[in-house]
Protein backbone atom coordinates (compact mmCIF):
# COMPACT_ATOMS: atom_id res chain seq x y z
CA UNK A 1 0.00 0.00 0.00
CA UNK A 2 1.26 3.51 -0.85
CA UNK A 3 0.90 6.74 1.07
CA UNK A 4 0.24 9.87 -0.99
CA UNK A 5 3.19 12.23 -0.69
CA UNK A 6 2.89 14.88 -3.40
CA UNK A 7 1.00 15.44 -6.65
CA UNK A 8 2.20 17.80 -9.35
CA UNK A 9 0.89 18.63 -12.82
CA UNK A 10 3.12 18.88 -15.87
CA UNK A 11 2.47 19.25 -19.57
CA UNK A 12 4.65 18.39 -22.53
CA UNK A 13 4.62 19.02 -26.27
CA UNK A 14 5.70 16.20 -28.55
CA UNK A 15 6.78 16.30 -32.20
CA UNK A 16 7.51 13.24 -34.33
CA UNK A 17 10.72 13.76 -36.27
CA UNK A 18 9.58 11.10 -38.77
CA UNK A 19 6.15 12.36 -39.86
CA UNK A 20 5.93 15.83 -38.29
CA UNK A 21 2.85 15.08 -36.17
CA UNK A 22 2.68 17.28 -33.07
CA UNK A 23 0.56 17.02 -29.95
CA UNK A 24 0.40 18.10 -26.33
CA UNK A 25 -0.53 16.19 -23.20
CA UNK A 26 -0.95 17.06 -19.53
CA UNK A 27 -0.06 14.65 -16.75
CA UNK A 28 -0.75 14.30 -13.07
CA UNK A 29 2.43 13.01 -11.45
CA UNK A 30 2.06 11.36 -8.07
CA UNK A 31 5.18 11.00 -5.95
CA UNK A 32 4.51 8.32 -3.35
CA UNK A 33 6.40 6.41 -0.68
CA UNK A 34 5.39 2.83 0.04
CA UNK A 35 5.30 1.39 3.55
CA UNK A 36 8.91 0.16 3.21
CA UNK A 37 10.11 3.70 2.42
CA UNK A 38 10.68 3.17 -1.31
CA UNK A 39 9.86 6.21 -3.48
CA UNK A 40 7.69 5.76 -6.58
CA UNK A 41 6.60 8.14 -9.31
CA UNK A 42 3.28 7.38 -11.03
CA UNK A 43 2.00 9.19 -14.14
CA UNK A 44 -1.68 9.69 -14.98
CA UNK A 45 -3.33 11.09 -18.07
CA UNK A 46 -6.87 11.80 -16.97
CA UNK A 47 -7.67 8.94 -14.61
CA UNK A 48 -5.59 6.40 -16.56
CA UNK A 49 -2.16 5.38 -15.31
CA UNK A 50 0.38 5.73 -18.14
CA UNK A 51 4.13 5.24 -18.56
CA UNK A 52 6.40 8.21 -18.09
CA UNK A 53 6.06 10.58 -21.06
CA UNK A 54 9.85 10.81 -21.05
CA UNK A 55 10.05 7.12 -22.00
CA UNK A 56 7.68 7.43 -24.98
CA UNK A 57 9.34 6.31 -28.22
CA UNK A 58 6.51 5.99 -30.76
CA UNK A 59 4.30 8.53 -32.49
CA UNK A 60 0.54 7.82 -32.21
CA UNK A 61 0.10 8.92 -35.86
CA UNK A 62 2.77 6.82 -37.63
CA UNK A 63 3.93 4.41 -34.88
CA UNK A 64 7.51 5.45 -35.59
CA UNK A 65 9.81 8.10 -34.23
CA UNK A 66 12.04 9.48 -32.91
CA UNK A 67 10.12 12.03 -30.88
CA UNK A 68 11.23 15.43 -29.67
CA UNK A 69 9.84 16.52 -26.30
CA UNK A 70 9.36 20.27 -25.92
CA UNK A 71 8.07 22.59 -23.24
CA UNK A 72 4.27 22.94 -23.11
CA UNK A 73 2.58 25.28 -25.56
CA UNK A 74 5.08 24.87 -28.39
CA UNK A 75 2.81 22.81 -30.66
CA UNK A 76 -0.23 25.01 -30.00
CA UNK A 77 1.75 28.19 -30.69
CA UNK A 78 2.74 26.87 -34.14
CA UNK A 79 -0.85 25.84 -34.91
CA UNK A 80 -2.19 29.30 -34.09
CA UNK A 81 0.52 30.94 -36.24
CA UNK A 82 -0.43 28.92 -39.34
CA UNK A 83 -2.91 30.46 -41.79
Amino acid sequence: MDREAETVHEAYSFVCLHCGHGWEESYEIRHTTDLTGRRRVLYYSGEVRVPSPLSRTECPACNLGPLRILRPGRVESVRTALP
